[in-house]
């Protein structure tokens, strides 16, 4: 586990205005074609768009930090991407349950994402102070990724769809909505009344959501990299190209059947990372007399991004290929 590099009040306020300029064009261009459905070809414009900024931030981060912290980057901002799915599946869910119309999917994503952005930004801010006083604190984020990584294994779609359900009944029950949308607005009319409409419930969900998700996803990119910059800028990327990636692989992704063990041995292996960093940092009275414990692997950030990307590819293909497989027999 690296220390936290240098970054200057400047490069902030650069990155920052950046990230901010190009979610300002986003959500224009989400507003501009509210009432258009996303084509498969503007997604994967989109996607491409998201995916190669991040690729060049993360290229170009040399210049301002070193090759560790680049690494580390890379392997955060590919942890948070890869986790993002379970995001996807869970959104599809939702916009399907609350029957939200195409037009109105992209607007609503964006705002859900942005809402999730800030209250993430808080949970970076938390876990880091965490970190800093309370560095056993480790040993909490690897048994709880390590427990997650189970559950992410051996989960089955009737549970997701059993809590994004008590999700939706939960908010329904404490925001007051009227029966009808009324277009992407959050307020309308009602019997001379101001009320808010079921697009609040929409975003709301989504925001949770993907809170619910960062109780996995800050612990494991806290695994690969303690600094707030990378942190903050992996998070950022993975979850700008979140919507677009929605409409891209929204049809496909019940059919990546071998994703979730690929996320699950990501979140295994951070785990195992996390608490043999906490090893060495050890000064539990109860665990080894206070003492480090020496013989505990020291993980490099090489061997991270190495296992991080081979767990991705391996999953992806091994979905294609069972894609593929079934396509065939259904055809015979």
């Amino acid at each position: 586990m690296t220390t936290a590099a240098s970054i200057s009040t400047t490069n902030w306020v650069v990155t920052i205005s950046a990230l901010l300029i190009i979610i300002g064009l986003d959500f224009a261009w989400a507003v501009s074609r509210r009432n258009k459905d996303t084509s498969l070809k503007e997604a994967t414009a989109w996607s491409l768009f998201y995916v190669s900024l991040a690729v060049a931030f993360g290229l170009n981060l040399s210049q301002w930090l070193g090759a560790q912290e680049q690494k580390e980057f890379f392997a955060g901002w590919l942890t948070e991407y890869s986790l993002s799915f379970d995001n996807l599946f869970v959104f599809v869910l939702i916009l399907t349950r609350l029957k939200i119309d195409k037009q109105k999917q992209p607007l609503a994503l964006l705002i859900g994402i942005l809402i999730a952005l800030v209250l993430r930004v808080i949970a970076i801010s938390l876990g880091k102070a965490a970190i800093e006083q309370f560095e056993w604190v480790f040993f909490i984020f690897g048994a709880f990724l390590i427990y997650t990584a189970y559950h992410q294994a051996f989960r089955s779609e009737s549970d997701d769809e059993e809590s994004e359900s008590k999700l939706i009944v939960w908010l329904r029950k404490r925001i007051h909505v009227s029966d009808n949308f009324d277009g992407a607005k959050v307020r309308t009319l009602v019997n001379g009344k101001k009320v808010f409409t079921p697009m609040i419930v929409v975003f709301a969900a989504i925001a949770m959501t993907d809170v619910m998700f960062a109780f996995d996803s800050i612990p494991a990119i806290f695994g690969i990299t303690t600094d707030p910059f990378i942190v903050f800028t992996a998070n950022v990327f993975a979850l700008m190209g979140l919507r677009q990636l929605y409409f891209l692989l929204g049809g496909l992704l019940d059919k990546l059947e071998y994703l979730k063990y690929g996320i699950a041995f990501i979140l295994a292996f951070i785990g195992v990372k996390l608490v043999a960093h906490a090893m060495h940092v050890n000064e539990l009275p109860f665990i080894n007399g206070g003492k480090a414990i020496e013989w505990a692997p020291e993980i490099s950030t090489n061997t991270s991004l190495a296992v991080i990307v081979s767990a991705i590819v391996v999953a992806a293909i091994a979905s294609a290929v069972k894609i593929k497989v079934s396509a065939k027999s259904q055809e015979k």
